[in-house]
């Protein structure tokens, strides 16, 4: 029995030592150590050898076990080693070459412009608010003294889901819920996105952004209106920036205006931009309608305030010298590169 354990342990160790592969060695494992192996074999012939025999023979076989699998370890661990030195030699990277850059965006025109517009308003002590952009009718229409039938809706009627619910055509939603919310003094703008039935061309879009603001507070004035979008229009386009306001109407501010600024390309002097007028329109504003704060809990007789809304594109296309509203979105990256 010895002299085959020795026998079975030499030509073991013989082929491991010969072996070039994983796969190699795995075969001779299960020759001598699997199930049906030559070691197995051995230890089922335990019961032909005499009892007091029986420890000395497993010992040996225990041994002739050890030796092989100390080996087989050793063994995969050499050819683990050679085959991975192989491939670091096969992917070899040559750290001199010129690396190659990453392609790495940058932000929109529309929010170069937003966070410019933000910037302004924030240093004034304005607060960002958001609201959704699938809103209820009352809040889009209703709660801005726009109620069903009125002619108003004939120029923002938009997307409905139903007969309550639509795809807002204005952030002014999101004045009425901060206006039910949060007792005044309250100073926001409220940016996003709004969606309107229109044909799309140079200058219009069915889905676009808008800028609208609003401060509620006691006796505040129309000249509080005034200065603030004044002072907007310096920051925005520049500090000679004249502004001038034409008597308007929109339903949920009384009196309501148009703002104006000076041309800021050519001073007022009149150019292709400001067609020849030397003036821009850029937003309409007002002092926000007595039924509109009281249909929002807000006691009109102690309070007042002024809105004013802005289409952010216009705001993009104005500063920027952008002449076709579709540009912002058509992502051609000739386009926005230049920004």
């Amino acid at each position: 029995m010895q002299e085959k354990l020795a026998r079975i342990k030499e030509e073991a160790l013989a082929k491991l030592n010969a072996a070039g592969t994983m796969d190699t060695l795995n075969e001779i494992r299960l020759a001598y150590l699997g199930k049906k192996g030559e070691l197995t074999e051995v230890l089922k012939g335990m019961r032909d050898v005499a009892p007091e025999d029986r420890p000395k023979v497993g010992e040996w076989v225990n041994s002739t076990r050890k030796a092989i699998e100390e080996r087989l370890a050793s063994a995969q661990k050499e050819i683990a080693e050679k085959a991975l030195e192989a491939r670091l030699k096969a992917e070899t990277v040559d750290v001199t070459l010129p690396a190659k850059l990453p392609e790495i965006g940058h932000r929109h025109p529309n929010t170069l412009a937003l966070e410019e517009l933000e910037r302004v308003f924030i240093g004034m002590g304005y607060e960002v608010v958001e609201g959704p952009e699938v809103e209820y009718d009352y809040y889009n229409f209703e709660a801005l003294n726009i109620p069903a039938n009125h002619p108003a809706k004939d120029e923002q009627d938009t997307f409905y889901v139903n007969d309550k619910i639509l795809l807002r055509t204005q952030t002014s939603p999101v004045q009425v819920r901060v206006m039910e919310k949060t007792k005044p003094p309250i100073r926001i703008v409220a940016p996003g996105r709004v969606f309107r039935s229109d044909d799309v061309d140079a200058t219009h879009s069915p889905c676009f952004n808008q800028v609208e603001g609003l401060v509620i507070d006691k006796n505040i004035t129309f000249a509080d209106l005034k200065g603030t979008l004044a002072q907007f229009a310096r920051e925005m386009f520049g500090q000679e920036t004249k502004v001038k306001f034409r008597p308007h109407h929109f339903p949920f501010t009384e009196p309501s205006a148009e703002m104006d600024v000076s041309c800021f390309k050519c001073g007022g002097k009149g150019c292709r931009m400001c067609k020849g007028s030397g003036w821009i329109e850029i937003l309409g504003c007002g002092m926000v309608h007595p039924k509109v704060l009281k249909m929002s809990g807000i006691d009109p007789e102690e309070y007042s305030g002024f809105a004013f809304g802005i289409g952010l594109e216009r705001i993009t296309l104005l500063k920027y010298e952008i002449d076709d509203m579709r540009l912002l979105y058509e992502n051609d990256e000739r386009f926005l590169k230049q920004f």
